[in-house]
C-alpha cells in the first residue's frame, strides 16, 4: 500500500513536470528562454517546444502589428497658431531577443516616443502644412520615432494624423479667407466672360460695318421678339444709320430757277399792305430755319412706315399725309387766330 502511494506520487510529480517542460508557442508568436536569468539560445519558433523545468523560463512575444492611438497634443506652430493634433501609429517586433532584453515595457516607450515627436512636428510645422501636407509629415514623423524604435527591435510601420483641431476665431478666419477667395474667382469669371462678350461684339459691330442691311434686319428681328410677349405698348427706335440710309436714298428735288426771279420781282412789285398781325407772322415765319427737302423726305418716309405697321395715331396720320404747302397754312391760320385772341384779349 505504501509502494502504490509513492508510485502515485511519482506519477503525478513526472506529469506536473511533463506540463511545466513542454510549452505551446503560437504562429504569430516566438518565445525567448531565460536559463536561469541569461538568454542563452535564439528565440524559439513557433510549434511546441521543451524547456528544463524550474530552470528555464520562457517568454513569449507578439510579433503582430499593434495598432497604439496617440493622445491628442496641444502645440504652437512655426507660424504661431495654438493646434490640437492626434495621431495613430503601428509598429510591431522584428527583434524578440532585443524588445525582451533592451527594453522594459517596448509599448509604453514607443507611445511616449510617438508623443514627442508628434509634438516636434507641430512645432517645426505651419498651419498650412498640417492641413494640406499631411503625407510628408507622416512620413517625417515615422522617421523619427522609428530612429531610437531600431535599437528597441521595433519597426514602425507607419504613422497617420488624424485630426488638427484649430481654435474657433482660426476657423472663423479660415471661413473669410476662403469666402474671400471664391468671390475673387467669381469676379475673374465675370470679367472674362465680358472681355469675351466685347469681343465678339466689336467682331459683330464690324460685320454689320460692312453690310448695313445686317442692322435693319437685327432691328426687325428685334420688333418681333418684342411683339411675341403680347405687349401693349411697342418702343421702335430709329437708329442713326437708318436715317442714314433713307436720306441716302430719297430723291432731291431739283430746284427751279426761272421762278425764283420772277416771285421775287412780283413780291417787289407788289406794295406791302400787311396788318400788324400778319407781320408779326411773316417775321415769325422768315426767322423759322427752314427744313431741308431732305429731311422732309425722310419724315415722310417714316410716316409711311409708321402708316404702315398701324403705330402712328389717326390725327398725326391725317397730318403727315397734308401735303407741305397745306400744313404750312394750317400752322399760319393757327397762329394767326391766337394773335388775334391775344390782341382781342388786349383791347378788352
Amino acid at each position: 500500500m505504501l509502494a502504490l502511494s509513492i508510485l502515485a506520487a511519482l506519477v503525478a510529480l513526472g506529469a506536473i513536470t511533463l506540463g511545466n517542460s513542454l510549452k505551446i508557442v503560437k504562429q504569430y508568436e516566438r518565445g525567448v528562454v531565460f536559463r536561469l536569468g541569461r538568454v542563452n539560445s535564439e528565440p524559439r519558433p513557433p510549434g511546441m517546444t521543451a524547456i528544463v523545468p524550474f530552470v528555464d523560463k520562457l517568454e513569449k512575444v507578439n510579433l503582430q502589428i499593434v495598432t497604439m492611438p496617440i493622445p491628442a497634443q496641444e502645440g504652437i506652430t512655426r507660424d504661431n497658431v495654438t493646434v490640437r493634433v492626434d495621431a495613430v501609429i503601428y509598429f510591431k517586433v522584428v527583434d524578440p531577443r532585443k524588445a525582451v532584453i533592451d527594453v522594459e515595457d517596448y509599448q509604453l516607450a514607443v507611445g511616449q516616443v510617438a508623443q514627442t515627436s508628434l509634438r516636434s512636428i507641430i512645432g517645426q510645422s505651419e498651419l498650412d502644412d498640417l492641413l494640406t501636407n499631411r503625407e510628408r509629415l507622416n512620413q517625417g514623423l515615422a522617421i523619427m520615432i522609428d530612429s531610437p524604435a531600431v535599437d528597441w527591435g521595433i519597426h514602425i510601420d507607419r504613422v497617420e494624423i488624424k485630426d488638427v483641431a484649430l481654435p474657433e476665431t482660426m476657423k472663423r478666419s479660415m471661413s473669410r479667407q476662403a469666402e474671400a477667395e471664391r468671390e475673387r474667382r467669381s469676379r475673374v469669371i465675370i470679367a472674362d466672360g465680358e472681355l469675351q462678350a466685347s469681343n465678339k461684339l466689336a467682331q459683330a459691330s464690324e460685320a454689320m460695318a460692312h453690310t448695313p442691311s445686317a442692322l435693319q434686319l437685327r432691328l426687325l428681328q428685334t420688333i418681333v421678339e418684342v411683339a411675341a410677349e403680347r405687349n401693349s405698348t411697342l418702343v421702335l427706335p430709329f437708329p442713326v444709320e437708318l436715317l442714314r440710309f433713307l436720306e441716302g436714298n430719297t430723291p432731291t428735288a431739283v430746284p427751279t430757277t426761272e421762278a425764283g426771279p420772277k416771285s421775287t420781282t412780283d413780291a417787289e412789285s407788289k406794295p406791302t399792305t400787311d396788318t400788324p398781325a400778319e407781320a408779326a407772322d411773316r417775321s415769325e415765319s422768315d426767322t423759322t430755319p427752314k427744313v431741308p427737302a431732305d429731311l422732309d423726305a425722310i419724315v415722310q418716309a417714316m410716316s409711311e412706315s409708321l402708316k404702315l405697321t398701324g403705330l402712328m395715331p389717326e390725327q398725326e396720320r391725317v397730318t403727315s399725309d397734308m401735303p407741305e404747302q397745306e400744313r404750312t397754312t394750317s400752322d399760319s391760320d393757327a397762329r394767326s387766330d391766337a394773335t388775334e385772341q391775344e390782341e382781342h384779349f388786349g383791347h378788352a
